[in-house]
């Protein structure tokens, strides 16, 4: 997790206490990004909290996930986005977004288990939503809010 501090970052929210209290830890400021120190000493932001999934207490990065499917699948553009819905058992599950023919989504599984992935890691069969393109916002990122409400519309709906 990735906090800083010094005279260039706020001190909190004014009049509100409660945001502050979510934001600062000891006079440090939590980003809510994931990062890591290469071996020069260079922060690399690797992943954002929110973009983890709980499921039965550990947590599952989707980067890391999104990286391994576009891998297994020898993507060179994204094709996938990982999110997750509700689970009754688990909490929360894995959904992936992709845009690839669903006929090629069991041999990717394959070559995910077999490439060392905790198994907590692989998304269910069940939980790949076909869509004809990623949602992504004027910027050109991934909407991961259209992402979440699109995987939650489509795997809620009644399976035939």
């Amino acid at each position: 997790m990735l906090l800083v501090r010094g005279p260039n970052v706020m001190r909190g929210y004014l009049g509100r206490d409660d945001l502050t209290a979510q934001a600062m830890r000891d006079g440090w400021y939590i980003t809510g990004d994931v990062a890591r120190l290469d071996e020069d000493g260079f922060l690399q932001i690797t992943d954002r909290l929110s973009r983890f999934s709980k499921i039965g207490g550990e947590m599952v990065p989707h980067g890391r996930v999104e990286e391994a499917l576009h891998e297994a699948a020898g993507a060179s553009g994204q094709v996938f986005v990982v999110t997750s819905v509700p689970d009754e058992r688990k909490g929360e599950s894995l959904a992936v977004l992709h845009t690839l023919d669903p006929a090629a989504i069991p041999a990717i599984l394959q070559r995910l288990a077999a490439s060392g992935l905790p198994n907590l890691f692989i998304p269910r069969p069940d939980r790949f939503v076909k869509v004809n393109a990623l949602p992504v916002l004027g910027t050109g990122k991934v909407a991961l809010r259209e992402v979440q409400r699109l995987a939650a519309e489509r795997l809620a709906a009644p399976r035939p």
